[in-house]
């Protein structure tokens, strides 16, 4: 392809175009968010295991009051209680 790079192609087609400008904003912010959650998903969740041999079941090390839900509308973890036995 002669001429120009495609960056610079991409912000003349932005240019003429400058109703793709909000679109081209409103999926970045949607493709970050998404990765973004992804990887809170992958590094904070009890039900992901990394490290198979020190920790086989993260699960289980988990306290009663350990918030692991993104978010929780109506369970206070302050209050609750251990309701199983330990291993």
């Amino acid at each position: 392809m002669k001429g120009p790079l495609r960056g610079g192609m991409f912000s003349r087609h932005l240019k003429r175009h400058p109703g793709l400008v909000p679109l081209i904003g409103f999926i970045s912010v949607g493709l970050g968010s998404a990765v973004l959650y992804l990887l809170r998903l992958a590094l904070y969740s009890p039900d992901v295991s990394w490290d198979r041999k020190n920790n086989p079941e993260p699960w289980n090390k988990l306290s009663p009051t350990d918030q692991y839900k993104f978010l929780a509308v109506s369970t206070d973890y302050k209050n609750l209680k251990k309701d199983r036995p330990s291993f």
